[in-house]
């Protein structure tokens, strides 16, 4: 049997302790946490102390220059993704980054571009695409059982204008970056990753410049369209439906973490595995999906996933630039 996948933590914070929490529902033979890193020492400390994680490095170079690791999850906020994962990639690690990879594409495209000049493994923590919910929306498409996909609309709202990183630009604020990404990643995957004819925007923005509600709707060929509404203001309904030629599929409720799917009116429900210790984010166990499909492209020596492929990575971050472009111009 393969030895464990060695995990590296870079930053100390929330999703960090919730992905370490998910690593723990998968078995201990395959995955291990080995170190973690922050800005600050003693807060290194504190998470390795409650992890149990044997290395613990108060500064991220420090991190990057430890070779005993296979893959580095990097859960720090947003404007960090770049430099922290660019630092990763250059220093011979592989990386998962949480969503989104980067804050433009042109910084996206450097990461892709690093990855694959370094060959190491890079993918971008889009945990909603390992749910097994999704692997039934896939599965479910790729048969044919909606017919051809014709309308996709999806919505993600949340009241968070109380959290500073959601309404301030240099924490890389914003209801797009932070939840409409998920909304936009899905409407890609059900056409296929294809490349929208058109764009349109409309929202409105915080007196940071930041924005708060955001409906998009984008033309594809043959007239086919898909909408969505992300809301850093408002509860939505946090829904997701596919409406084809001969069915639909909906998932309700929590799109972005989903428990259950509706294909054709046959509802389908997948349990997720309880937390050993307290969560930040009530389905974040739902992040050992991502973790196995990593394993799985290391064992591989597969370089990026084919669920969540580097060039889709650059689609989705061409289009949130064209989004903001847009909403910043009205």
């Amino acid at each position: 049997m393969a030895p464990a996948t060695r995990w590296a933590i870079c930053s100390a914070g929330k999703i960090s302790h919730d992905f370490v929490v998910a690593l723990r529902t998968l078995p201990a033979d395959e995955h291990e946490v080995v170190a973690v890193a922050a800005r600050d020492k003693k807060r290194a400390q504190e998470f390795a102390t409650r992890h149990g994680i044997a290395r613990a490095y108060g500064s991220y170079e420090e991190l990057a220059a430890d070779p005993d690791m296979d893959v580095v999850y990097v859960g720090a906020i947003h404007p960090q993704h770049s430099p922290l994962t660019l630092m990763m990639l250059r220093a011979g690690k592989h990386v998962m980054c949480e969503k989104p990879l980067t804050m433009t594409l042109a910084q996206t495209k450097e990461l892709t571009a690093t990855a694959r000049s370094t060959r190491r493994f890079l993918m971008e923590a889009f945990w909603s695409r390992f749910f097994p919910a999704y692997d039934e929306v896939r599965a479910a498409l790729a048969e044919g059982q909606v017919g051809d996909v014709q309308v996709v609309r999806t919505e993600f709202g949340v009241k968070m204008l109380n959290v500073r990183r959601v309404v301030e630009p240099e924490l890389g604020g914003g209801a797009l970056l932070d939840i409409g990404c998920y909304c936009l990643q899905f409407i890609s995957m059900a056409f296929g990753a294809e490349r929208p004819l058109s764009i349109h925007a409309s929202g409105f923005l915080n007196a940071n410049g930041v924005d708060e509600t955001v409906t998009v709707v984008l033309k594809y060929s043959g007239k086919r369209m898909g909408i969505f509404t992300c809301s850093s203001a408002y509860m939505l309904a946090n829904e997701a439906c596919i409406f084809g030629t001969k069915g639909s599929i909906k998932i309700p409720d929590t799109m972005w973490s989903p428990s259950k799917v509706i294909i054709n009116g046959e509802e389908k429900e997948f349990l997720l595995p309880p937390p050993s210790i307290p969560l930040n984010f009530v389905t974040s166990t739902g992040m050992r999906y991502e973790a196995a499909e990593v394993r799985r492209c290391l064992l591989q020596g597969l370089t990026e996933s084919r669920v969540m492929p580097l060039e889709e990575s650059e689609l989705l971050a061409g289009i949130m630039d064209e989004i903001l472009q847009q909403l910043a111009a009205v």
